[in-house]
């Protein structure tokens, strides 16, 4: 049993070491199979890079070839040129020193001919300083007294010749400026038209029967009282049977009395607590509707980014006059003669409208403070941002702040045109008689001046002077003098004529 089991034992380890004998074969048989595979295929692959490498160096070459041929071409091309500008240099240094030659030549011959002219100089002088002597001479006065006499006898010529030179320029300007500013006036004029409506200080409120007055007053007028003390009102009752007056020296608060009796009568409910209610709600309409209106206003007018404070008192400006004439319509008329009359001059017509829509926005605040009219406007427009154009030719269209821009006097020259439009203002019959006084009284001041007369309406000035007194050259400073001092001392609408008139007049009788 022993043995066999030994038998076994050896039996199965030589099969052991058999089989790992034949396993050891087959795996070296394998590996040097597949080694040998992959070195064929590494001598593939080398082949194949040494080919795309000679491919890479051909192409390289190529490349090199070319661009040293390109190099080549343009440093010969350069060297060509370089040739072409040496002898271009070479010929003008050649016409160079030909030129400079000649000038040698011309500067030889201008010393010569110097040289003779000195002589001639020195004999000339020889020969005037001999005259000058004989003259003295003969003359018996000295070379300095001639002189003298000589000087005082131009002066005398030449204050003639300047008078007569100055009134020709004067005339000559004159008619050019008027001609262009009549154009420009003409064609601003023509292409601006609006409607002129008139607001009065007063309103009247019609009603249909004594009935409704009465409702109106109330009982003990207490209806009235609460519909004046709400509203700021005067509220004036007559015997006229058909119509009630409010009056107010504000537009707005005579609105909104009128739309709140209306709104009360149509609805039949009057009494205290109603009239406190009506007035409220119309108040508050009044308020959008002014809104509304300066929307509207810039909007028409193409101006945008204006602000909504602005464009609030821009409405409010509806319900406001100036010397009768309305403010909104005033204001608008500004704003497109301001556009015409920068186009024209080929001028910004945007910033010109803009400023002339707001030009008068300082007598439409809220506070009404004691400062005037433009320094206001100017403010505001400066504190909503508005730029330094428009903020100048609002402080200085009334001549209050010096003008910086060109816009400013445009705004200023559209406002006198808008104010002076016949028809758009009323003025007080004192102050038109006071202005025709100080004009002729202004004129008499002046040396020579005889009489004066202010005619039609206070646009022209005639002045009669003395034709012992004055020359007709006297006569035309006189009016120059004259139109400075009434353009710098006296304010006017548009603008004044100045008419001089000097004349001689001689009478006799045959008998």
């Amino acid at each position: 049993m022993t043995i066999y089991i030994i038998t076994g034992i050896l039996s199965i380890g030589v099969g052991f070491i058999i089989a790992y004998t034949i396993l050891k074969k087959s795996f070296i048989t394998k590996n040097d199979k597949l080694l040998k595979e992959k070195m064929e295929e590494a001598e593939l692959i080398k082949k194949e890079r040494i080919l795309q490498a000679k491919e890479k160096f051909l192409q390289l070459k190529t490349e090199h070839e070319k661009f040293v041929s390109d190099k080549n071409r343009v440093i010969a091309s350069a060297e060509n040129r370089i040739k072409q500008k040496e002898t271009s240099i070479s010929q003008r240094q050649e016409n160079l020193q030909r030129r400079q030659n000649e000038v040698n030549q011309q500067q030889q011959l201008l010393n010569q001919q110097l040289e003779i002219c000195n002589k001639k100089q020195a004999e000339l002088e020889k020969i005037k300083k001999q005259q000058i002597e004989k003259l003295e001479t003969t003359a018996d006065l000295s070379k300095d007294e001639a002189k003298k006499e000589l000087i005082e006898i131009l002066k005398d010529e030449a204050k003639s010749d300047v008078a007569i030179m100055m009134k020709d320029i004067v005339e000559e300007a004159k008619s050019n400026a008027n001609l262009e500013a009549k154009k420009i006036l003409i064609k601003t004029i023509q292409r601006t038209a609006v409607e002129n409506t008139h607001e009065n200080t007063v309103s009247v409120f019609n009603i249909e029967s004594e009935e409704v007055k009465g409702r109106i007053i109330g009982r003990e007028g207490r209806n009235i009282r609460a519909l004046e003390s709400l509203t700021g009102v005067e509220i004036i009752i007559d015997d006229t049977s058909d119509a009630i007056i409010l009056s107010s020296f504000d537009p707005v608060r005579r609105e909104v009395a009128r739309l709140s009796l209306n709104k009360l009568v149509t609805d039949g409910r009057i009494h205290p607590a109603r009239i406190e209610e009506v007035v409220s709600k119309t108040k508050r309409q009044i308020e959008q509707e002014i809104i509304e209106v300066g929307k509207r206003t810039t909007v028409d007018l193409g101006i945008h980014g204006v602000h909504h404070e602005l464009i609030r008192l821009i409405g409010k400006m509806k319900y406001r006059s100036s010397y009768g004439q309305n403010l909104l319509q005033h204001s608008k008329e500004v704003a497109n003669l301001c556009a015409t009359m920068a186009a024209e001059l080929g001028l910004n017509a945007k910033l010109a409208k803009r400023a002339g829509l707001l030009h008068d926005i300082g007598k439409v605040p809220d506070n009404e403070p004691d400062i005037p009219h433009a320094q206001l406007g100017a403010s505001l427009a400066e504190k909503y941002k508005e730029k330094p154009e428009i903020v100048n030719a609002i402080a200085s269209h009334h001549d209050e702040t010096e003008m910086l821009y060109l816009i400013a006097p445009i705004v200023q020259i559209c406002d006198a045109i808008s104010g002076a439009r016949p028809g758009a203002r009323r003025e007080v019959v004192e102050a038109y008689i006071k202005r025709l006084k100080d004009l002729e009284e202004l004129a008499l001041s002046y040396d020579g001046v005889v009489k004066t007369y202010a005619i039609q309406a206070g646009r022209e000035l005639r002045v009669i002077v003395g034709a012992d007194k004055l020359n007709d050259d006297q006569t035309a400073q006189l009016s120059l003098d004259l139109s400075k001092k009434i353009q710098n001392e006296m304010t006017y609408p548009g603008q004044i004529k100045i008419t001089v008139v000097r004349e001689t007049r001689v009478v006799n009788y045959a008998k």
